[in-house]
């Protein structure tokens, strides 16, 4: 287990004092595992004392490159040179959603804004207004940000009825609770019956492809583009995590099916504040007040929306990314951690289903296949926990409960000392 330095001791107990829970709220990791990132090169970083992590949790999946990329620090330093930010449209926005729109399928029109919760509210605030419907089907267990919509259901206690939506946070005004219908992830009867129950009222229907760490079973994504399209409701794609992540057009080019609209963010902004809502042409319209009726025209105004130091970054990541083999590379690296991680369970006899895809998966220590969000019920939290932990102490950084994020930049040496501290960890679960 890594040790302190007084200053960051010191530093720690101003993050208790002056933020709530000490932290951000993107992590909370145990008091005594808890740690100040000061600095990362590649796939690893360090903290305030000096102590060195693999990081496979990489900002939560924008540094697909690594940390500190030559070639984005670049481009970066370049644009600071050149300007902080304009609100006015900059060349690096238009460049950025020129390439945008010719990577992902379903992009016609871009409008930039800088977060990923606020891309997903966009595109759900954008359906909502092309059809003049306010309800949004979204799936249990999905996470679409922190707005009011987007946080019904990401947890539940799996007693509630589908359609029925439930608050997953403090401070939700009741009456979203009828805005949104709930779904279980890949149960297409289900969704079938729920969709042609509401279909008159529906605005949208908003999914991860890869709900979290849990893949489409085959067809599932395919029946939904039907569904949807039969009763022209727009289908939204939440590819904040995927895009660019699964392959260059993101999750609409690795199962082969094209949304209306996809949110994205991470990766498109090389590690900066950018995010994106995209799609057709004649939804997407709805943000041109020229073309939009004064009942339909979407207001949405972001001092930083497009900034062009992140889209420099942006443009900078995306160019690295179309390079030949880069996909396949990336997959490689994470199917040997992931078979590494396997394997050390099987070695020890415990029961684990691997979830996901090899550039984004964990496990969960469970008997029983994970095909939707209550299915992860039956996980052994406990056991996850334990395992995150021991992997922690034994210097490997992932998401906190689940998630592996493969980057470009991770080496041989990383995979093997990731695999030695499987090796270490895994058996002390059983303790």
């Amino acid at each position: 287990m890594a040790s302190h330095t007084p200053l960051e001791r010191e530093l720690l107990e101003k993050a208790a004092r002056y933020l709530p829970g000490g932290s951000g709220g993107n992590t909370n990791f145990p008091a005594e595992l808890q740690f100040l990132a000061r600095e990362g090169r590649g796939g690893r970083i360090w903290d305030v004392s000096g102590n060195e992590y693999i990081d496979w949790l990489m900002g939560s999946g924008p540094m697909v490159l690594g940390h500190a990329h030559p070639g984005v620090q670049e481009a970066v330093m370049e644009a600071v040179s050149q300007g902080s930010t304009f609100f006015t449209i900059n060349e690096k926005a238009v460049l950025l959603a020129e390439e945008l729109c010719q990577a992902v399928p379903c992009a016609e029109k871009v409008r930039f804004t800088t977060s990923g919760t606020d891309a997903c509210f966009q595109c759900m605030r954008a359906a909502r207004a092309f059809t003049k419907r306010e309800k949004i089907l979204k799936f249990e267990g999905g996470f679409h940000g922190t707005s009011d919509y987007a946080l019904m259901s990401v947890t539940s206690t799996a007693g509630e009825e589908f359609p029925q939506a439930v608050a997953s946070s403090g401070g939700i005004p009741a009456v979203i609770q009828d805005l949104m219908l709930v779904a279980p992830f890949n149960d297409l009867e289900t969704t079938t019956a729920i969709i042609e129950a509401h279909q008159q009222e529906l605005a949208a229907v908003i999914i991860e492809p890869l709900q979290r760490i849990i893949a489409p079973q085959p067809g599932f994504l395919q029946g939904l583009r039907e569904l949807t399209a039969k009763h022209n409701i727009p289908l939204i794609f939440d590819e904040v995590v995927t895009g660019f992540r699964l392959a260059y057009g993101g999750a609409q080019e690795y199962y082969g099916v094209t949304p209306d609209l996809c949110s994205m963010g991470k990766i498109m902004g090389g590690g900066y504040p950018l995010a994106a809502a995209m799609g057709r042409d004649d939804i997407m319209s709805v943000y041109d007040q020229g073309l939009a009726a004064s009942d339909t025209y979407v207001n949405q105004i972001g001092t930083l929306n497009g900034n062009p130091i992140a889209c420099a970054a942006g443009l900078a990541t995306l160019a690295e990314l179309r390079k030949e083999g880069t996909y396949q590379r990336l997959h490689a690296i994470g199917e040997r951690v992931r078979q590494g991680l396997l394997e050390s369970c099987r070695e020890q006899g415990i029961a684990v289903q691997s979830c996901g895809e090899n550039v984004l998966f964990d496990v969960f220590f469970s008997r029983r296949p994970v095909r939707n969000y209550r299915d992860t019920l039956a996980g052994d939290s406990q056991m996850t926990n334990r395992f995150n932990a021991g992997m922690l102490a034994q210097g490997v950084l992932k998401a906190w409960p689940q998630k592996f994020y493969p980057s470009l930049a991770h080496t041989d040496e990383d995979i093997e000392r990731t695999i030695a501290a499987f090796k270490a960890v895994v058996p002390t679960l059983l303790e």
